[in-house]
């Protein structure tokens, strides 16, 4: 019984998480014919976490909501999007550019976020593709806000912002100006990987060791944690594994960011409104008839996550240190979304290892795929077009599995009752 069992389980895990090992594969096989050495491909890995981690994990709380992948992150873009460019425009400059940037971000992102929200609730079920088609429309109201409105009814004066001879706003932001804000927080703190690691398992003890002893956190689990604390510490002196880092550079407030909004994920779960949003994305009939708002609650589920977006691309932006003005929104969602799913979250459930585990294997793929491909094929663009395959395939994946699910859920719901009902005769 216990080896049928074990059986049983082996094979639901496989089946749970076959995206994620799919890519694990994928990316060692990938990895093997780029013929990248590791130190690169860990430093091009770390720069490309510290601009996108955060806004994969905005798209948590309408999962956990019940309101499937928030592709309407992609309006949370354009609001960050607009007000970098009117931080340029009034020549605000670094951190404080930043800064400002993204506490404006907050009431356009915010405002955006109540009326998508609404109009999902008009149409529950159909989240996805609802956000999907409303990121469309937003995208014709934006070109025409940066192509028309922005230069000749709003006047814009800062150099470079609008195209000479023409109308509308540049086709590129340039933020390493001496009016933007390149590397507002990556420029703050960087330090070498090493003392990076020791400044963070440094921390993490000394909070495990204050909540173990206010005992707010069960001895067994402060244990693993401080010894996870340890064994990262005593693995990095080896010297093959101090290799793989020579060449990263850590920006340690960007990572304290995102390790600030894992801890906002988890924090909010435990509160009233983090209940709230488990019971509607269990069951909504059970939560309205339990006195839940739910339509309240669902809205700021997609509120919170426009905002996250919002900042994510801020943070996204800073990094890269320009954006395009018509085009660095346009795949938000499509990759934030690939990303969390390749974790092994699910359109019902996820958690921050999952959008983080996701984010890793996800880039990994794009940094080692078109030197694969050309190294196998003679051609990088081979590498390329597998790779955005990949991003359609694994949502299309998803989506597939969860309908499965949901058919062998109503059959084993039907045997379930026709079986009481041949046992009640």
């Amino acid at each position: 019984m216990g080896d049928l069992r074990s059986k049983v389980n082996m094979r639901r895990l496989l089946r749970d998480n076959a995206v994620t090992i799919m890519f694990i594969v994928l990316c060692a096989i990938c990895f093997y014919y780029s013929g990248q050495t590791a130190p690169y491909v860990m430093y091009e890995l770390f720069g490309r976490l510290s601009r996108n981690a955060f806004i994969v994990l905005a798209l948590i709380l309408p999962i956990v909501a019940g309101m499937g992948i928030n592709f309407a992150i992609t309006i949370g873009a354009m609001a960050a999007q607009i007000s970098a460019l009117w931080v340029i425009e009034w020549g605000i400059s670094g951190l404080s550019g930043f800064t400002v940037a993204a506490l404006m971000t907050v009431p356009i992102a915010g405002f955006f976020g109540f009326l998508i929200g609404n109009l999902l609730n008009k149409m529950k079920g159909q989240e996805m593709i609802g956000g999907l088609i409303l990121g469309y429309f937003a995208n014709g109201l934006y070109q025409l806000l940066f192509l028309f409105i922005f230069g000749n009814i709003i006047p814009l004066h800062a150099p470079g912002l609008v195209v000479k001879g023409s109308t509308g706003v540049a086709n590129t932001v340039d933020l390493s100006t001496e009016r933007g804000f390149k590397y507002a927080l990556d420029g703050l703190v960087r330090l070498p990987f090493g003392q990076g690691l020791y400044l963070l398992c440094g921390v993490a003890a000394v909070a495990v060791i204050l909540m173990l002893v206010l005992k707010k956190i069960e001895k067994k689990k402060g244990f693993i944690l401080l010894g996870v604390c340890v064994g990262a510490v005593v693995l990095y002196q080896l010297p093959f594994v101090a290799s793989l880092f020579d060449m990263v550079q850590v920006p340690v407030v960007t990572f304290l960011v995102v390790g600030l909004l894992c801890l906002f994920n988890n924090g909010l779960m435990k509160t009233r409104l983090g209940q709230q949003f488990r019971a509607v994305g269990q069951n909504r009939t059970v939560a309205n008839a339990s006195g839940i708002n739910v339509d309240r609650v669902r809205v700021i589920a997609i509120m919170i996550s426009t905002i996250l977006a919002g900042w994510g691309q801020l943070i996204f932006v800073q990094n890269m240190g320009s954006f395009q003005t018509y085009g660095a929104h346009e795949q938000v969602g499509l990759y934030a979304g690939a990303a969390i799913l390749v974790g092994g979250a699910s359109i019902r459930k996820a958690t921050n290892g999952q959008a983080i585990l996701g984010c890793i294997l996800f880039h990994l793929l794009f940094i080692v795929a078109p030197p694969a491909g050309k190294n196998l094929f003679g051609d990088a663009a081979i590498g390329e077009y597998f790779r955005v395959f990949i991003s359609y395939g694994v949502i299309a994946l998803a989506l597939v599995m969860h309908a499965w699910s949901g058919v062998e859920k109503k059959r084993k719901s039907k045997e379930d009752a026709e079986a009481e009902a041949a046992q009640a005769e």
